[in-house]
């Protein structure tokens, strides 16, 4: 019987949604789920023991959609502006310092998945190690979750700033790409 080591989940949910007209972290699904509560619970459903929301703009309204549950932690970052780079160092540089020696990796999605399925998260977070790096992948076309494994930490919130995100460092060390498009589509919301 394998060993399976726990993952911690990070949803990114920091901009101000400028194209959507409000931070997306304030979206709702059609039946009222807010969005930032579908992520978290599509990470904790697909594996992870505990995730991590980054919050920015209107942190105040945002932190109030996040579910209350001990295995979920809050960040805002203060220069959520920088761009998306700066959010998920804010969330990594928090794994970091707070997770359990037993986390082998972080599974990062974004906010704008309300339709994620919890079967994405399952296949990207199957057998994953502490040197992992995992891409889902959709028809071909690069997506979330992104796993970054524990061993690849330090080194890739190195390679955080700005709007600079992880892309660059996960193909200069091979990530794997994880075909999903058998289970969604991969698009983000981007408009309303």
């Amino acid at each position: 019987m394998a060993i399976t080591f726990p993952s911690a989940g990070v949803v990114l949910a920091a901009g101000a949604g400028t194209r959507y007209g409000v931070p997306k972290a304030l979206a709702r699904a059609a039946d009222g789920t807010p969005w930032v509560q579908l992520a978290t619970e599509k990470l904790l459903d697909g594996g992870c023991s505990q995730v991590t929301v980054v919050l920015g703009a209107s942190a105040a309204e945002a932190r109030e959609l996040v579910p209350r549950d001990p295995r979920v932690n809050i960040v805002v970052e203060t220069h959520w502006t920088d761009g998306m780079g700066t959010s998920l160092r804010a969330a990594m540089r928090h794994l970091e310092a707070s997770a359990p020696p037993s986390v082998s990796s972080a599974a990062i999605t974004l906010v704008d998945l309300p339709d994620l399925p919890v079967a994405v998260v399952k296949r990207l977070l199957s057998g994953v190690k502490i040197t992992s790096l995992r891409q889902a992948v959709f028809a071909g076309r690069p997506g979330h979750p992104v796993i970054v494994g524990r061993q690849h930490w330090a080194d890739f919130i190195g390679t955080l700033h700005g709007d600079t995100g992880g892309r660059e460092y996960l193909l200069a060390h091979g990530v794997r790409e994880i075909e999903s498009g058998d289970l969604w589509s991969g698009r983000d919301v981007d408009v309303r």
